[in-house]
């Protein structure tokens, strides 16, 4: 057997890719963004050797046509971009990204996804508890990246941990921020209560790491999370309330209750959110962000139809970035909006086939989360708790999207794809299923 084709290559190798991604201010903070590049360099010439090794698995039109059109769009924005060099490295950024992640779609099937997920966000939080102790017990100062020199006197916000663990405060982890950090947590939560659910892991074993995600969302407090773990909640009975309906009145009456309660809890949040910002300890402007998003929308109006050009992570020393104000001394890295991020980048244009991809994406999950996973002819279908797992963590990224643009970037962008990849591409009872991950043990019992 080809060692591309080995259990251990395409799962251990899947999860390098992801905590990459996930995980990359890990690499960056600690071998310079240098050795973060060889790092890139070195899963981009895999991805490509894994493609061509599976060619026959799959065939670029059968990939999400709105994921196509926006990487075209971004590569055609190099024609009228304010930066075209920039943009066509944003727009090469953007492509390796994604093939790295189609490596992984054709690959690994979905309960070999949720081993590598789970295996991915142990290590982003166990190692984040290893490192803020090791700063706490032995360093017991504040540490910056090996990038930053510190006599030459950086803003705080820089800081790669706070040294806080001790004092319960806001932990950032090996990805040097508490934001980042409490998104991995609310996402390793939906999937060690899937593993759990469905008897994957072992009882212990699932209920420790579980305990974990949320002691590690209690210790970062991030408002966006709160809200996310809010929807993805709601989202999650509602699949489960459709689920039971087994007719098609029943889910009519289902789908009716549903919109109804969530037009109630959104004029709720509507008539309560002072209040709401005020238990999560956030201000009424949303910690700056409000400033950032009224620089960024009188940008984008400069150039609405398509934008100022592809770039991903903004290049903060070119204009028009460079003229943007500072939050606590640095310059903002993106738009904190990813929708206000391709407003600005790729125009209405961008807008659009963003917007078709995400509500493709979004359809297709819901639609898995909630009907029977036929494996075979004479199978009657039934219910996985796997099979909610696209639809739950999208709702968190969509959540997350809000308030950061990280949905566009690295990990963020890495599991959007492999979602609008895989719900297209692989239907969820078809695939080999290994015995640890049976029908029989992934049956939902809502």
């Amino acid at each position: 057997m080809n060692t591309l084709d080995s259990h251990g290559f395409r799962l251990g190798f899947a999860t390098f890719v992801l905590f990459t991604g996930i995980a990359g201010d890990f690499w960056r903070n600690s071998f310079s963004w240098y050795g973060y590049g060889v790092f890139v360099v070195v899963i981009a010439a895999i991805s490509v050797v894994v493609l061509v090794h599976n060619r026959a698995r799959f065939r670029l039109g059968s990939l999400p046509y709105p994921l196509l059109a926006f990487i075209a769009l971004a590569f055609l924005s190099i024609a009228w971009s304010f930066y075209p060099g920039f943009t066509a490295l944003g727009a090469v950024v953007l492509l390796l990204t994604t093939a790295s992640v189609v490596s992984i779609a054709v690959t690994v099937t979905w309960p070999e996804l949720l081993i590598v997920l789970g295996w991915v966000f142990r290590l982003v939080l166990g190692l984040s508890f290893l490192f803020e102790f090791i700063v706490s017990a032995i360093i017991r100062h504040p540490i910056y990246p090996v990038w930053v020199t510190p006599e030459s006197n950086p803003a705080k916000l820089l800081y790669w941990s706070r040294d806080l663990l001790f004092d319960l405060g806001k932990i950032q982890g090996i990805v040097g921020n508490s934001s980042l950090l409490a998104m991995a947590a609310l996402l390793g939560l939906i999937v060690f209560a899937i593993q759990l659910a469905s008897k994957s892991v072992k009882r212990g074993w699932g209920w420790f790491w579980l305990a974990v995600a949320i002691l590690t969302i209690a210790l970062t407090r991030s408002a966006t999370i709160f809200v996310a773990l809010a929807a993805v909640v709601v989202v999650a009975l509602a699949a489960l309330i459709v689920r039971r309906a087994g007719t098609p009145r029943r889910r009519a009456y289902a789908y009716g209750g549903i919109v109804i309660v969530a037009a109630g809890l959104a004029v709720l949040a509507d008539v309560a959110q002072s209040r709401i910002l005020e238990l999560l300890g956030k201000s009424s402007d949303f910690t700056g962000r409000f400033t950032i998003w009224h620089e960024v929308i009188a940008l984008a109006q400069q150039r609405p139809g398509a934008g100022w050009g592809w770039l991903g992570y903004w290049i903060v020393w070119i204009a028009p970035f460079d003229t943007l104000k500072k939050a606590g001394g640095v310059q903002p890295p993106h738009a904190h909006d990813a929708w206000l991020d391709v407003w600005l980048q790729l125009g209405v244009i961008g807008l659009v086939v963003f917007g078709a991809l995400v509500l493709a994406t979004l359809v297709r999950s819901w639609l898995i989360a909630i009907d029977p996973v036929v494996t075979s002819p004479r199978d009657p279908g039934s219910h996985l708790w796997l099979s909610l797992l696209p639809l739950l963590i999208l709702t968190a990224q969509l959540v997350q999207s809000l308030a950061e643009s990280r949905i566009l970037l690295e990990g963020g962008l890495m599991l959007l794809v492999i979602w609008a990849v895989k719900t297209k591409t692989s239907p969820l009872g078809l695939e080999p299923v290994p015995p640890e991950l049976s029908p029989a043990t992934l049956r939902s019992r809502p």
